[in-house]
């Protein structure tokens, strides 16, 4: 097979399945890797650069002319961690001789930490939904699945109904990469599933799917359709402008921590591969309690 050296378009399709194929990552994470890469392959396109001719120079104008448009320092980080794979996969198929991303540095992002709700804040969501109505019941049973056990929002729509275990509380979350992790299941979280599998899911499941919560259409989830459920019962609770899908399983982590837990046991929860991308949430504990300290310590 003749290299696509001069395509950044066909470079950047091979790239993405040997994401797919050869190192078996996750359909989410590759559409990721696509995105930031497509930004680059369009910039390359519109100015008519064929990828042998592209240089270190090329690639720093290019994050440069990103980062003016206001690309968050956590945004721009992962651009350029995709861009030095890209690079580095038409290296070794023998695409582009030398690697011009080689030199790059990636921008601090420990500043950045993640947003997350009080405890009072989170209960107010949880109470949102109306458990009047067979949709509020289930929302309900979706929210405290989400917050009491830390998921992704993707992991939540992928459940299925034998990876939850109500008796012995705790379920089987399949995360990045097709990872298996074990993660406990709250009593306030296993009683609104239990009353949502009693009451509200038989009617939505003529079909006998296999995933646990199902829109009014009996249909699983999509990661789209789990975000405007939330949005619309964040507005409920009021707190519309800091929520996001994300934003729940830093409340997880972040209360957990609070409350006297280990870092390994939330790496593990979390379904972390690194105990470093979880301990950002050790600089929002240590943010929280020098603002107390500041507030109430005579000396402070």
């Amino acid at each position: 097979m003749k290299p696509p050296a001069s395509s950044p378009e066909a470079s950047l399709r091979l790239f993405l399945e040997y994401l797919t194929v050869e190192k078996g990552l996750a359909g989410n994470t590759v559409q990721s890797y696509a995105r930031d890469v497509r930004k680059l392959v369009d910039h390359l396109k519109a100015r008519k650069v064929a990828l042998p001719r592209v240089t270190e120079e090329t690639v720093v104008g290019f994050i440069h002319g990103v980062s003016q448009a206001g690309l968050s320092a956590r945004s721009l980080a992962r651009l350029i961690s995709a861009l030095r794979s890209f690079f580095r996969f038409l290296v070794l198929s023998g695409f582009v001789k030398t690697d011009a991303t080689a030199q790059l540095t990636t921008p601090s992002t420990w500043l950045a930490l993640p947003k997350f709700l009080t405890v009072a804040e989170a209960e107010a969501l949880l109470q949102a939904p109306d458990e009047k109505k067979p949709q509020g019941v289930r929302d309900r049973a979706m929210l405290e699945v989400l917050y009491g056990s830390g998921l992704r929002v993707s992991e939540l729509a992928a459940l299925k109904l034998a990876e939850i275990n109500l008796e012995d509380g705790f379920l089987v979350c399949r995360g990045k990469g097709g990872k298996e992790r074990i993660v406990p299941l709250g009593r306030s979280s296993g009683r609104a599933v239990r009353r949502y599998l009693a009451e509200v899911r038989p009617r939505l499941d003529p079909g006998g799917r296999e995933e646990l919560f199902l829109s009014r259409r009996g249909r699983p989830f999509t990661r789209q359709g789990v975000w405007k459920l939330l949005r619309q019962h964040a507005g409920t609770a009021g707190l519309a402008a800091r929520i996001s899908p994300h934003v729940l399983r830093h409340s997880f982590a972040t209360h957990l921590l609070e409350r006297g837990a280990d870092l390994r046991s939330v790496q593990l929860m979390l379904g972390h591969s690194q105990i470093t991308t979880t301990q950002i949430y050790t600089h929002v504990t240590r943010e929280r309690l020098r603002r107390v300290y500041d507030k109430f310590h005579p000396r402070a």
